[in-house]
């Protein structure tokens, strides 16, 4: 991971940093399942933009499991009620090179990323906003999902590189199991 730390950015924000790093946005603005999900493709978007700085947005309280999938130097964060997708995400500035559209077929999830008029938009297609994506199969497995769009546009995604390293940090409960008992959506 570059840059250190995630941390919540302070809006607004967008643009470059100081040193002209430029940088990709991802939007992923759901839970923990949903976000760990995303995994392979935040990996896979790591590596194909190496310089660029890494934005995520999503929910402030994502910050410690973005920081801990090595892929995301930041979070932007941003809500919305429920399983919504945020109305606008805090940002100011340059638009961003690359955005990218981890939340959903929009036209709704497309929206808040056109807004800014990144450079590059990834995401699922949508004729009536000319976006000539691939098409949604709402059969598919969200974390091969990610990772076929990101293939679609030439990044080679695998979505079976899930794992996360254990924290440097002792557990406060040693031995203990975390079993995420599943979704909030059908």
């Amino acid at each position: 991971m570059s840059g250190g730390a995630v941390t919540p950015a302070s809006p607004p924000m967008g643009g470059r940093p100081a040193a002209g790093r430029p940088r990709l946005l991802v939007l992923r603005a759901l839970g923990l399942g949903d976000l760990l999900t995303a995994v392979p493709a935040l990996r896979a978007l790591r590596r194909a933009h190496p310089d660029h700085e890494l934005l995520l947005a999503a929910p402030a309280r994502q910050a410690p499991a973005a920081a801990a999938t090595g892929a995301v130097d930041r979070v932007i964060p941003v809500s919305a009620p429920g399983r919504s997708v945020p109305g606008r995400i805090d940002w100011s500035g340059p638009p961003p090179d690359v955005a990218v559209d981890l939340h959903g077929n929009g036209p709704a999830s497309h929206r808040p990323l056109s807004r800014l008029r990144p450079a590059r938009l990834l995401a699922y297609a949508h004729p009536p906003a000319r976006i000539a994506g691939p098409a949604w199969r709402e059969d598919e497995h969200e974390r091969i999902r990610w990772c076929r769009l990101l293939s679609w546009y030439g990044i080679p995604a695998d979505p079976h590189d899930l794992r996360i390293p254990a924290p440097e940090r002792p557990s406060p409960a040693p031995g203990a199991v975390v079993l995420h008992p599943g979704a909030d959506a059908a």
